[in-house]
């Protein structure tokens, strides 16, 4: 009898502690890390790629964040990636919801808006997914199929952006989006600034070199909890070839910029959307050593960020 008593005291306590360990504050989730191509890269057969050809537990899902509200039972992400579909299957087991409350794009290259393609007939038919973006994206979406074709069945529904103006999303978050340099051929780039009452993350997976950009990085770190940054290649010859054509800034350029930021600051940063030649892919590389010793760190598929 005391031994069944017992048994009972020890599963009430295992359920209060379970409860206790539900998120209520807001956070991030990180739905993928890796540039347009995802890691491993299609057609990529050489050393950078074997393992995550072979192990498929070191891929890298195409660059995307998830922004969550449990109190409120919320959630957005960040691009709508050619990985969406894993990526939505991931929100929804961390978060026991299939509530898709918004999508913010970034800007019109491949790997950030071809999973819109997925809430169409063909697959998901959602009915009015709200999806915000620039006005030059707006018009691109508009203008162009098949992403035409789902704002006409409805699958979506166009939500306006305009640079620098805040919008609420729930009464714990707001975002806010501000242009930055980049390879614009068919709509503008922007980043996004997360906030809540407590904390301020920056989101800038694709940039042109920071001194293209007439904001100040290094200011705007020492203003925000976390600053999730472009972390595209680790340094220049990278690709065997030359790379000003693709001017993002090398992790290398970049922690050379912010070496003489507080160890506090160094630490808010992540790089992310990592091509799949770069070496901070490559597990206990001597990059990944360097990155770290210097106070850096880099992102990883769900990695969660609390805000």
């Amino acid at each position: 009898m005391r031994i069944i008593t017992f048994l009972i005291v020890v599963l009430l306590f295992s359920c209060k502690s379970e409860k206790k360990e539900i998120k209520k504050q807001p956070y991030i989730l990180i739905l993928g890390s890796a540039q347009d191509g995802g890691y491993p890269q299609a057609g990529c057969l050489k050393d950078c790629c074997k393992i995550a050809w072979e192990e498929p537990k070191y891929s890298q899902k195409i660059s995307s964040l998830a922004i969550i509200d449990p109190a409120n039972n919320k959630q957005w992400v960040i691009d709508a990636t050619g990985d969406f579909k894993s990526q939505l299957s991931l929100l929804e087991q961390k978060t026991s919801s299939n509530n898709l409350d918004g999508i913010f794009l970034t800007h019109a290259h491949i790997g950030h808006y071809l999973g819109l393609a997925q809430l169409g007939r063909e697959v998901m038919g959602n009915k009015k997914t709200f999806v915000y973006c620039m006005p030059k994206m707006k018009d691109f979406l508009s203008n162009n199929g098949p992403w035409d074709q789902l704002i006409k069945l409805e699958n979506i529904e166009l939500k306006n952006l305009k640079n620098k103006t805040t919008i609420v999303l729930s009464p714990n978050i707001s975002i806010r989006p501000f242009l930055v340099p980049h390879r614009d051929e068919y709509s503008e780039t922007v980043g996004f600034k997360i906030s809540t009452k407590n904390k301020k993350l920056i989101y800038i997976p694709d940039i042109d070199k920071w001194n293209l950009w007439d904001e100040n990085i290094v200011d705007i770190i020492k203003t925000v909890d976390y600053a999730l940054i472009d972390g595209t290649f680790y340094k220049d010859g990278e690709l065997g070839r030359d790379m000003s054509t693709i001017p993002h800034p090398f992790v290398k350029e970049s922690m050379e910029l912010f070496k003489d930021l507080s160890k506090l600051d160094k630490n808010k940063i992540f790089f992310t959307h990592l091509n799949h030649t770069n070496p901070l892919l490559q597990k206990n590389s001597v990059e990944q050593i360097e990155l770290r010793n210097k106070g850096y760190n880099f992102a990883k598929d769900n990695l969660i960020i609390d805000l």
